[in-house]
C-alpha cells in the first residue's frame, strides 16, 4: 500500500455533529445487517406460503432467484450512484425500497409484478448495504486491505443470511409468514428515522452526473440472467425439453445472449466491457465458483428432501441446522482473515482448504444418513459446509480483486455475483433434482423386484405400513448415492488443485482512493469538471 493511501485519516462527516465518533461506524454496521436481513419473499416461510396461496414451490423459488439477479446485476451502477448523489439520499431510498417492497410483496399474486418486487428489492438491498460497508471500509482496514474487508464483509452477509432464515422461521411459527416482512417494515422505518435524525446531506466529490451508462444493456443481461433462472428452476415442473415452452425458452434464452453480445461489442461504452473479459485468470475463477455452487446445491434439493422425506423433521426442527452452519461461518470467515491477512499464505491453497471442507460435508453426510440418527449428528458436516462456504466466498472475491483493474472489478464482481448467487446453484439444483428422479424410480424398481407373493406372505406387518418404510428406505438409499456421486465430482477438483501450485504472493495490490476513482470514472465519460 502506499504512505498516502496509510495516512488518510478517517471520518464521517456525514453524521451530525451531536453523534459520537465511536459509535458511528457501529451504526452503519447495523445498518448493513438490516438490509441484509431484508428480502422479497423468505425461504424460511416457504412450507406455510405454499400452504394458503396458490404459489408453487417453484413460484417462490423463483422469486428468490429474481431478488439475487436484482442484487449481481447492479453491482457496474454502485459507484456511478455514489458520485451522483449523497449518502443520505441513497440509504433512505433504499431503505425505503425495502420497506415498500416488503409491504407489497405478500399481497401479490400476479407472478411477472410479483417477481419484479422481487429484483427491486434486491437492487435496494444492495445499495444500502454497499452504501453502508464502503464509507466505514477505512475504519476496518485503514490501508484498504480486501484481506481483512472481504473476510469482515462475509461475516455480515453470511452471518445475516442465517439469521435471517432463523427468524423467519420462528415468526411463521409463533404468528404468521408475512409478520417477516411486517418485521422488516418496522425495522426499515427504524433505519429512516436514524438516517433522519443522525444524518445530513454531505458531498466528498463533485456531482457526477448519470450519463454514459449502458442502461438498455443493463435490462438485457439481467433478462438473460432471469431467463436461464427460470429455465432450471422450471424445467423438471414442465420435464425439460418434452415441452414446448422449455424448448420455447431455449431459443429466447440464445437470441437474448446475441443481443447482449452484439451490444457489448457495438457500443461506446457497454454495460459490461470487452476488456472486462480478457484479464488473466478471470474465467477460472468464474468456472470454478460455479462448480462450487453447483455441488453446495446439495444443501437446497438433497439435504431438505431428507430432512423432509427420510426424517420427517417439521420446520421448526430443521432450522436448527442454522445454528451450526452459522458457527462454521464465522469460524471460516476469521480463518480466511487469518490465512490471508496474518499468515499471507498462499490464496490457491486456502481454496483448497475450502474444498476439503465441501468434501467433509458431502462424505460426512454419505455416511451419517439414516432414519436412526439424531439431528445433532449433522452437526459437523453443517459447521463443515458453513465453514467451506465462508472461506471461499472471501478468497474469490479476493483473488478477483488482486486480478482485476478498478476500472473493470464491478463489473467482474457483476458477473461473479451471477455465477455465485444464482445460475451455479439453480444449474445444480436442477443437475441433483433430475438424478433425485432418476435414482428413486430405479431403486425402488431394483428392490421392489424382491416382493412377491411368497416373500410378503412372511411379512407379519401391514403391507401399507411396509410400502411406506420401503420408500423411505429408497429415499435415503437414492440420496446416498447422489451425495457419493457429488462427493467424487469435488474430490476430483481437490486433486486438480494439488496438481496446481503458484508461487505465494507477499505484496498487495494498492488500492486507488475514492477521489482517484471518482476521476478515472469522469475521464472514462469524457466528462469535463467544472
Amino acid at each position: 500500500m502506499s504512505g498516502t493511501a496509510q495516512t488518510i485519516p478517517f471520518s464521517m462527516p456525514m453524521f451530525r455533529s451531536f453523534v459520537p465518533e465511536r459509535i458511528r461506524p457501529w451504526i452503519y454496521i447495523l445498518l448493513a445487517v438490516t438490509f441484509q436481513f431484508s428480502g422479497g419473499l423468505y425461504l424460511g416461510t416457504l412450507n406455510q406460503m405454499m400452504g394458503e396461496t396458490s404459489l408453487m414451490r417453484e413460484d417462490l423459488q423463483m422469486c428468490l432467484y429474481a431478488n439475487l439477479a436484482g442484487m449481481a446485476i447492479y453491482f457496474p451502477l454502485l459507484f456511478r450512484m455514489k458520485f451522483r448523489f449523497t449518502n443520505k439520499t441513497l440509504l433512505c431510498a433504499a431503505a425505503t425500497g425495502v420497506l415498500l417492497c416488503n409491504l407489497l410483496a405478500p399481497h401479490i399474486t400476479f407472478l411477472p409484478l410479483l417477481w419484479l418486487i422481487c429484483f427491486i428489492e434486491g437492487v435496494c438491498k444492495i445499495q444500502g448495504t454497499f452504501e453502508c460497508m464502503s464509507n466505514i471500509q477505512l475504519w476496518m482496514t485503514p490501508t484498504r486491505d480486501f484481506t481483512v474487508f472481504f473476510p469482515m464483509l462475509h461475516i455480515i452477509i453470511l452471518g445475516s443470511m442465517q439469521l435471517s432464515d432463523i427468524l423467519a422461521t420462528y415468526l411463521m411459527y409463533y404468528y404468521h409468514w408475512d409478520y417477516m416482512q411486517l418485521f422488516m417494515c418496522g425495522i426499515m422505518m427504524i433505519d429512516l428515522l436514524v438516517l433522519t435524525v443522525c444524518t445530513r446531506h454531505f458531498r466528498m466529490f463533485k456531482k457526477l452526473p448519470l450519463f454514459g451508462i449502458d442502461w438498455l444493456g443493463a435490462i438485457l443481461w439481467a433478462m438473460l440472467l432471469l431467463e436461464i433462472a427460470y429455465l432450471f428452476n422450471y424445467g423438471d415442473w414442465y420435464d425439460w425439453w418434452n415441452s414446448p415452452v422449455i424448448r420455447q425458452l431455449s431459443i429466447v434464452v440464445i437470441v437474448t445472449f446475441f443481443f447482449c453480445v452484439w451490444r457489448m461489442f457495438t457500443i461506446r461504452h457497454p454495460y459490461y466491457e470487452p476488456k472486462m473479459w480478457t484479464y488473466r485468470h478471470l474465467l477460472p475463477i468464474l468456472i470454478l465458483i460455479t462448480l462450487v455452487e453447483m455441488i453446495l446445491a446439495t444443501e437446497h434439493v438433497l439435504e431438505e428432501t431428507y430432512l423432509g422425506e427420510v426424517m420427517h423433521y417439521g420446520t421448526l426442527t430443521s432450522v436448527q441446522l442454522d445454528w451450526p452452519a452459522l458457527a462454521g461461518v464465522l469460524g471460516g470467515c476469521l480463518f480466511a482473515y487469518w490465512w490471508m491477512h496474518v499468515k499471507h499464505f498462499n490464496y490457491l491453497r486456502l481454496i483448497i482448504v475450502g474444498l476439503g471442507g465441501i468434501i467433509c460435508y458431502l462424505s460426512g453426510s454419505y455416511f451419517l444418513i439414516s432414519p436412526d440418527i439424531h439431528i445433532s449428528q449433522l452437526y459437523l458436516p453443517i459447521i463443515c459446509r458453513g465453514f467451506a462456504y465462508a472461506v471461499l466466498s472471501a478468497t474469490f472475491m479476493t483473488c478477483l480483486e488482486e486480478i482485476m483493474s478498478f476500472q473493470h472489478f464491478f463489473q467482474a464482481l457483476s458477473v461473479f455475483n451471477m455465477l455465485h448467487m444464482i445460475m451455479g446453484g439453480v444449474i445444480g439444483a436442477a443437475v441433483f433434482t433430475r438424478g433425485l428422479a432418476y435414482c428413486l424410480p430405479d431403486n425402488i424398481a431394483r428392490y421392489g423386484a424382491a416382493i412377491d407373493g411368497v416373500a410378503s406372505s412372511k411379512i407379519w406387518l401391514s403391507i401399507p405400513h411396509y410400502m411406506e418404510t420401503f420408500l423411505t428406505q429408497m429415499t435415503e438409499i437414492s440420496i446416498k448415492q447422489i451425495y457419493g456421486w457429488a462427493a467424487y465430482a469435488c474430490i476430483f477438483l481437490f486433486f486438480l488443485f494439488l496438481l496446481y501450485d503458484m508461487p505465494i504472493r507477499r505484496e498487495l495490490k494498492q488500492i486507488p482512493s475514492w477521489q482517484k476513482v471518482r476521476k478515472a470514472v469522469a475521464e472514462s465519460f469524457d466528462y469535463k469538471k467544472r
